[in-house]
C-alpha cells in the first residue's frame, strides 16, 4: 500500500478528517496543509487506520478535542470577573423565566 493511501481508514475516520480539514480551511490554512493536519489529528485520535467491523481496530481517544476545549475555556477566563458574573446572572434569570413558563 503506497504512502497516502486512505483505503485502511473507516468511513467515520474519513468523515472526521473532512470535517477537521474544513475547519482549518475556514481559519485560512492552505488546502494541502489543512489536509495534512486533518489526517494527523485523525491518526492521533484513532490510532491510525482501523478496519471496519465489530471488535476490530483500536479505541479512540479525545486528546485533540480536549485541547480545543481547553483553548476555548481560556477565552472565558480572560474576561473580567464582573463580565462573567453578569453573564451568569443573566443566564440564571433566563433559566428561572423558562422554568416558570414550563410549569405555568
Amino acid at each position: 500500500m503506497p504512502r497516502g493511501d486512505k483505503s485502511a481508514y473507516t468511513g467515520k475516520q474519513k468523515r472526521q478528517a473532512e470535517h477537521i480539514e474544513e475547519g482549518y480551511e475556514k481559519r485560512g490554512v492552505p488546502e494541502e496543509e489543512a489536509e495534512r493536519r486533518a489526517w494527523a489529528t485523525v491518526n492521533k485520535q484513532t490510532g491510525g487506520g482501523n478496519q471496519s467491523g465489530s471488535g476490530r481496530g483500536k479505541p479512540d481517544t479525545t486528546v485533540s478535542a480536549r485541547r480545543g476545549g481547553r483553548k476555548g475555556g481560556a477565552a472565558s477566563a480572560a474576561r473580567p470577573a464582573a463580565a462573567r458574573s453578569a453573564s451568569a446572572k443573566k443566564a440564571a434569570a433566563t433559566r428561572k423565566r423558562n422554568a416558570a413558563k414550563g410549569k405555568g
